[in-house]
């Protein structure tokens, strides 16, 4: 896990990680298309409790798609 945690925003649809901001783009109400300046770099689903993250751009990692997730997945509970 990174030293900084993610941040969720509920009201801003917005998790800030390692001082980048992306913005979660619901498909469903466990699947987001997660954003950042306007490209789509991968998605986050919560699957029998679990935040699942797939990376989906060079950018990011499954790692950081994964505690995106768990961060997003907590905040809207």
């Amino acid at each position: 896990m990174n030293a900084t945690a993610p941040v969720a925003d509920t009201k801003t649809n917005t998790v800030t990680h390692s001082g980048r901001s992306f913005f979660m783009r619901p498909l469903n109400e466990n699947s987001f298309t997660v954003i950042e300046n306007g490209v789509a770099v991968g998605r986050v689903l919560e699957v029998f409790g679990s935040a699942q993250g797939i990376a989906e751009h060079e950018s990011v990692t499954e790692e950081m798609m994964t505690e995106i997730g768990e961060a997003w997945f907590a905040a809207i509970a």
